[in-house]
């Protein structure tokens, strides 16, 4: 999504399913858009464990990404996931990397 869709569209975030006018989405009830957003924290878990890192929902608003030590940051939504994990682990992360990517279906496949 380009950056002023972003900005028109308001904090919600392109990948979360909002039950509103216009909008398909098959999860129109509030349970059903929290057990989604609950599925992409597992999802995001199971690849930011191989960085030392996890991810919490907070409120249904926001999200907490945490460093095994402690250090956590608040992010809005996962479109800021990448850029606060890199800052959290102080060094390049590369989720779409080749080899990665055959670790992480290995252990979860």
């Amino acid at each position: 999504m380009c950056s002023l869709c972003g900005i028109l569209g308001g904090n919600e975030h392109w990948a979360d399913a909002h039950a509103r006018p216009g909008v398909y989405t098959r999860n129109v009830e509030r349970i059903d858009r929290r057990r989604e957003r609950a599925g992409r924290v597992r999802i995001a878990n199971q690849i930011l464990s191989a960085f030392g890192l996890s991810l919490s929902d907070w409120q249904g608003s926001s999200f907490l990404l945490s460093t095994r030590t402690g250090k956590t940051e608040i992010i809005e939504d996962l479109g800021h996931l990448w850029p606060a994990a890199e800052r959290l682990c102080g060094r390049a992360l590369d989720p779409l990397d080749l080899p990665f990517l055959d670790r992480i279906e290995a252990h979860h496949g």
